[in-house]
């Protein structure tokens, strides 16, 4: 994996502005206009034509054949995606791949949801599954059981949740694009409604549409390229799976925490890139709820386990902390992109381009997803 190192560089980015509810139409405000958007924004923010990109992945709604039409491309490689979260850090490892075999010589990655405008729900009475009979029947329900585990083997509360929610807002209100920027307190957050106990609304990511494009091609090739904008490298990937003991209907995580995996992706991704922990500048940590957030700092090693909430208590994940995590307000309160959003923000803070809520001398970001699927990419800027 180390010969990987600095091979995949990140040249384009482009989204969506979350904070423009669309209204439905039939043409444009759906999954594949979103996607549209945001590939035609990544286009211009790599300085590329259409006809350079020759590899196409597609997330969540879209159909790759539909997506390419669309666009007006003909890939030699193509790659849909299945709904889930899990699937965007897997996807840009499978991107690397193709890219280092030379199957394609840049690659679209792109996201679309309009998950808001067709009032998508993630669980409930058409998601019963195993534990449908006990009332488990959403994702939230299991994250909200795994938090009560943790709550009762380390005598923790909820507290650890409310900072987490708190924290992430404040960095919403500095992202022009976030839906939610209304600032929160932690008694907002205790005085919301339960939704799975120990859960509350405010512990739970967002619901909208919009659309996310990446575009990846080697180091060799944007030089070639002449791409507009300093390239972004990958410089450490991480990926590990296990399907043995987890969750039985929804696949989102062990009872273990994931811990034994956090320290096996990261390390990972900390060799092949030849950095440790403390060279890291910003975590950008997969939050479908505040629980993952709690979760995978602990698991990464930044705080002793069962110590979460004094670690959060000093301010460690604000801007100017030791380290700054989901700064763009993420999928609590920036926007539910299942992922690439929070790689895309990786890639905008490496290049400095993140305003109010830039990191100073942003030199790695590492994107890191907790799931039965669990992935680490760590990004470094030249």
């Amino acid at each position: 994996m180390k010969g990987l190192k600095d091979e995949i560089v990140v040249v384009g980015v482009g989204d969506t502005d979350y904070s423009k509810l669309y209204k439905p139409d039939a043409y444009v405000n759906n999954a594949y206009g979103y996607c549209n958007e945001a590939f035609k924004k990544a286009l211009s923010d790599a300085g590329l034509k259409r006809d350079r990109i020759d590899g196409l992945a597609v997330h969540r709604d879209p159909s790759h054949m539909r997506m390419a039409e669309i666009l007006g491309i003909n890939p030699r490689w193509t790659l849909q995606l299945w709904p889930g979260g899990r699937w965007s850090g897997a996807s840009i490892l499978d991107a690397v791949n193709a890219l280092h075999t030379g199957v394609c010589t840049c690659v679209a990655l792109m996201y679309g949801n309009n998950g808001r405008s067709v009032r998508v729900t993630y669980g409930g009475e058409n998601e019963v599954g195993f534990f449908g009979p006990w009332g488990i029947t959403s994702p939230g329900a299991h994250w909200g059981m795994l938090w009560r585990k943790f709550m009762h083997e380390y005598d923790v509360d909820t507290m650890p949740l409310a900072r987490i929610a708190v924290s992430t807002r404040k960095k919403a209100a500095l992202n022009p694009q976030a839906v939610m920027k209304k600032p929160i307190t932690i008694e907002d957050h205790q005085s919301a409604r339960y939704i799975a106990d120990p859960l509350r609304l405010l512990d739970y990511c967002l619901i909208n549409d919009g659309g996310v494009c990446m575009i990846l091609t080697t180091a060799d090739m944007a030089k070639k390229l002449k791409t507009r904008k300093p390239p972004v490298y990958i410089s450490g990937i991480g990926r590990s799976e296990n399907f043995v003991n987890q969750s039985a209907s929804m696949g989102l995580f062990t009872w273990d925490y994931g811990w034994p995996r956090h320290e096996q992706v990261a390390n990972q991704s900390y060799s092949m890139a030849g950095v440790n922990r403390g060279d890291i500048d910003c975590l950008q940590i997969y939050d479908n709820f505040t629980v993952n957030v709690a979760l995978t700092l602990q698991g990464l090693g930044y705080c002793q386990k069962g110590k979460i909430d004094q670690f959060l208590e000093s301010g460690a994940i604000e801007l100017g902390g030791k380290i700054p995590v989901n700064t763009s307000g993420s999928h609590l309160s920036e926007s539910y992109m299942q992922g690439w959003g929070l790689n895309v923000e990786a890639v905008r803070q490496l290049r400095g381009e993140c305003g109010e809520r830039q990191v100073d001398n942003c030199k790695y970001a590492h994107f890191i997803l907790n799931t039965a699927t669990m992935t680490s990419i760590i990004y470094r800027r030249d």
